[in-house]
């Protein structure tokens, strides 16, 4: 990969949503002009999903994002998600079956291929007998338990198990076409699967290797499940100490993806395990009353801005537009609304990966984002800080807040610091300002980490050679002034620490008019 340029003033752009942009990188967007149109239109972070496409093609789309990233001077996150322990339908011959209400389903071990059973009387429909990759579903599932196909399209329920416990009967309640590896959900029954595969654990070491910025967990239902994945990362983390780790943490952080009931009852343990939340809807609409979706959002969001953690909303948010080049308006308003609950970061899947439009969607996505927060910014500034934050990096959470409350008193136009592992800019972004944060840092790393957070512009840069707080001060005059992010004579507040470049070292906070000499600083000892 190249080597950033020295010059950070590229890393910023103008007139961008706050709230994080995370688009799908897929066949319909792996070409380095649609990345960095993609780039240009938006998106913070990519996300690889290790649902679909070989290794082979995620280490290809990944140089393209890197080689374009260093080329654009831009920082962007690598997230990788791992498919964890999806249930899928096994082998179906083309054109797959069609199941009819009523209709006696078998789900059955040992079966490589579905085919049809000719029934005991003419008068009867077939039995359809699948084979699936989850075969202790057949033990797991009660009779009376739901079985859904296809998320939630097609609709069994169990009825009966074999005697020689081979075979799962199930009744069709809502027909459909079944195809090879369609997904399978059972929202009632307990299921023993593990959190991590094997096919994860592949997918691990690869993320590793490569030198993911994020790595999303499927799944989760209880903390342990986050610890089991840090253990697996810890394990196989760089030997080397000295190695440009950034962040807070030497291993890849963690997202925890909310998708199941049970995670939303071990919530908020599971937050405090984890780097962040997604909350992925599409899984969470099938595995729960889809009514209940919504509050569960809501619940969710809140609790990570009470935690200080940042929360990705995510699937359907703009699936029109997979095909057409508007959204609906209700789509519209459901972007709105997750930033309006206090999102981090809003997501697209498909609709960058294979749709027709990925840059008009990202724009799109963009332009909904900015007129939401310009309402936002219309409205009182929210006066409670994340409390779980404070009780937890008291020093640092305070001068953040501080920072915070000096912003919003002399309507600052931007906040700027210098987080060298991105702990301070971490801090400051679950904060609700509603200006740019511009965090520096020397590590490559840690500036794309930082792309997720909320409101958070990272720029690579070394540190000024003589450390002083004013040369770097200059250095922010200029890259402000050149870029549209402040004019002359505006005023900025700056959190940094003496000397610049040093981790985990902030004691100093400034107000500053941009152009004017840097006189303002006062060192908190």
């Amino acid at each position: 990969m190249p080597e950033p340029s020295h010059d950070p003033a590229a890393a910023i752009l103008n007139r961008r949503t706050l709230t994080r942009i995370v688009a799908t990188i897929g066949p319909a967007s792996e070409s380095p002009e649609m990345v960095r149109d993609l780039i240009e239109a938006g998106v913070q972070v990519f996300r690889f999903n290790f649902s679909h496409g070989t290794l082979d093609d995620h280490s290809r789309r990944l140089s393209v994002v890197r080689e374009v990233s260093a080329e654009v001077q831009r920082p962007i996150a690598c997230l990788g998600d791992l498919q964890g322990p999806k249930i899928r339908v096994g082998r179906v011959t083309a054109p797959g079956i069609e199941l009819l209400p009523g209709q006696e389903v078998v789900f059955r071990r040992g079966v490589e291929t579905a085919f049809l059973e000719p029934p005991a009387h003419p008068e009867d429909h077939p039995r359809a007998i699948f084979g699936t990759t989850y075969e202790p579903l057949i033990d797991e599932a009660r009779t009376g338990h739901r079985i859904l196909i296809n998320d939630g399209a097609v609709r069994l329920l169990a009825i009966d198990r074999s005697a020689d416990g081979n075979d799962l009967h199930a009744r069709v309640i809502v027909g459909g076409l079944v195809t090879s590896g369609k997904g399978i959900n059972l929202p009632e029954s307990e299921l023993s699967a593990p959190a991590i595969s094997d096919r994860d654990r592949e997918c691990v070491a690869w993320a590793v290797e490569n030198s993911l910025d994020y790595l999303a967990l499927s799944f989760v239902r209880t903390p342990g499940e986050v610890l089991e994945l840090r253990s697996l990362l810890e394990r196989s983390a760089p030997a080397d100490p000295r190695a440009d780790l950034g962040n807070e943490t030497a291993t890849l952080p963690i997202i925890a993806k909310v998708e199941m009931p049970q995670a939303l009852r071990n919530l908020e343990s599971i937050i405090d395990a984890a780097e962040g939340i997604m909350v992925a809807r599409g899984d969470l609409g099938v595995e729960m009353d889809i009514a209940a979706v919504p509050v569960a959002q809501k619940q969710i969001v809140a609790a990570c801005n009470r935690a200080g953690k940042p929360c990705i909303v995510a699937t359907q948010m703009l699936e029109s537009m997979i095909t057409s080049a508007i959204p609906t308006r209700a789509e519209a308003t459901d972007v709105a609304n997750a930033i309006f609950d206090g999102a981090d970061a809003v997501m697209l899947s498909a609709e960058t990966a294979t749709g027709r439009h990925p840059v008009l969607v990202v724009q799109t996505m963009n332009h909904i984002g900015l007129a939401a927060e310009d309402h936002i910014a219309s409205e009182p500034a929210d006066e409670n800080p994340p409390t779980r934050l404070l009780d937890s990096h008291a020093s640092i959470a305070a001068l953040c807040r501080g920072a915070w409350r000096i912003a919003t008193d002399l309507h600052a136009t931007a906040v700027v610091c210098w987080s060298e592992r991105g702990g301070t800019a971490r801090y400051l972004s679950q904060n609700d300002f509603r200006v740019p944060i511009v965090a520096y840092s020397s590590s490559i790393r840690s500036t794309r980490r930082m792309a997720l957070l909320r409101g958070v512009y990272p720029v690579w840069s070394r540190p000024p050679a003589s450390g002083s707080l004013g040369e770097w001060n200059e250095q922010v005059d200029l890259h402000l002034v050149e870029h549209g992010l402040a004019a002359p004579g505006q005023t900025i507040v700056l959190v940094a620490g003496r000397p610049l470049g040093i981790a985990k070292v902030i004691n100093s906070i400034a107000i500053h008019r941009v152009g004017e000499p840097a006189t303002g600083y006062r060192a908190l000892r």
